[in-house]
């Protein structure tokens, strides 16, 4: 078998720090082209010396000194910033991109990646919130594939195999309740930046678990299956499975449900993505269903968790709503973060820029990059309003 090369946008993180680990584990399968971080510089360095990347990328260029510093001497390309990470996807050394970057950032890079022909293990679902009908569009014309990283939409990918898609009836998707599931309103009011943190059964990066705590992970989710199976909103659920066992599920026409079960690791889905569909040994443990012998669903709380609805409402509107709400939402996380504001003002943030910030139905890339701006500015003077 033909070793594959990739390159691993947001390689520092949770998923992209999984991902090289599989590789280490795989060198006869795997190779390293491309790393490329946001600000971590000591663990891209870490992770340049034990793979040798043809390029490391580190996009907080006042890092960029350090990383060349330390890399340049072992014959291992440097470079900074936004522009040179989207160049890097041209680079014809690899054929797959890992996209573990989280938010609005691993939107150019993937087109760039599309638009070059390379294959795309999606784990960064900002891509097709935002931009959903633009990514079509490019892999409609491009020789690139698209094969998902998260596991809700991994699950459904392996579900659909073998499958006619036109007896498809709707896809479900499961989401553990996060943190607060079981909160009262009045409780969701106090909640601490640690609360929000402390997710029962995943280890994700801050921002990601601060989504699936106020649900908006799962819209975001909804919106990135509308695109990728090409299935209406209308028949994308979410339901709420606390053990996150069952990573999603699919029914069919004949009534027949299709459902993926795992213990809540992401090495499985990174590394089927990686095998283009294909089963590889695992050395993790295993699921053994004898241990679980309930496995409980309920439906979501959309009154205390309304970030849900955004999924409908985005697709129902279409245009720049979803951007805006992408847009809105990493500012708001990142002030709940900071502690500037309280957990639920989350949602009040993303309400208040829905309402002020511009609508363009039929968006280019050019419309969704105003678009995020103008909203980031809204988002930031709703929350000087709060503070």
């Amino acid at each position: 078998m033909q070793k594959k090369y990739i390159a691993v946008i947001g390689s520092t993180g949770s998923i992209g720090t999984q991902t090289l680990e599989i590789v280490s584990q795989r060198p006869d399968r795997f190779g390293v082209s491309v790393l490329a971080a946001g600000s971590n510089v000591d663990r891209l360095i870490e992770q340049a010396r034990t793979h040798r990347p043809e390029l490391a990328v580190i996009a907080d260029e006042s890092k960029y000194p350090a990383l060349k510093a330390a890399l340049q001497p072992l014959g291992i390309a440097t470079a900074s910033g936004a522009a040179a990470l989207a160049d890097a996807m041209e680079i014809e050394s690899f054929s797959t991109v890992v996209t573990a970057t989280v938010g609005y950032s691993g939107l150019e890079p993937t087109i760039r990646a599309i638009r070059a022909g390379k294959d795309i293990a999606l784990a960064n679902k900002e891509t097709l919130v935002v931009a959903g009908e633009l990514i079509t569009r490019l892999l409609s014309t491009s020789t690139s594939s698209v094969l998902p990283v998260d596991s809700e939409h991994s699950a459904i990918y392996q579900c659909l195999v073998g499958e006619d898609a036109d007896t498809i009836d709707r896809l479900i998707i499961t989401a553990s309740g996060g943190p607060f599931r079981t909160r009262t309103d009045k409780e969701l009011e106090n909640v601490t930046v640690a609360d929000a943190l402390a997710h029962p059964n995943w280890n994700m990066g801050n921002k990601i678990t601060i989504d699936s705590a106020t649900m908006l992970n799962k819209a975001f989710e909804i919106i990135e299956a509308r695109w990728l199976f090409g299935i209406p909103a209308e028949r994308i659920e979410a339901v709420v499975h606390p053990q996150s066992i069952v990573h999603s599920m699919v029914q069919f026409r004949d009534g027949a449900v299709k459902a993926q079960l795992g213990i809540p690791d992401m090495h499985l889905p990174i590394r089927y993505a990686l095998g283009d569909a294909t089963r590889i040994d695992a050395p993790e443990r295993r699921l053994n269903v004898a241990d679980y012998a309930t496995l409980t669903f309920e439906k979501p709380d959309t009154g205390r968790f309304p970030c849900l609805n955004l999924a409908y409402r985005s697709l129902a509107e279409g245009g720049t709503t979803a951007c805006t709400v992408n847009a809105a939402n990493e500012v708001a996380v990142a002030s709940f973060l900071a502690g500037q504001i309280r957990f639920l003002d989350i949602y009040r943030v993303i309400e208040s820029t829905l309402g002020t910030t511009s609508f363009v139905a039929k968006p280019t890339y050019n419309d969704y990059v105003a678009v995020n701006t103008e909203a980031r500015a809204k988002a930031a003077e709703a929350i000087k309003s709060l503070i």
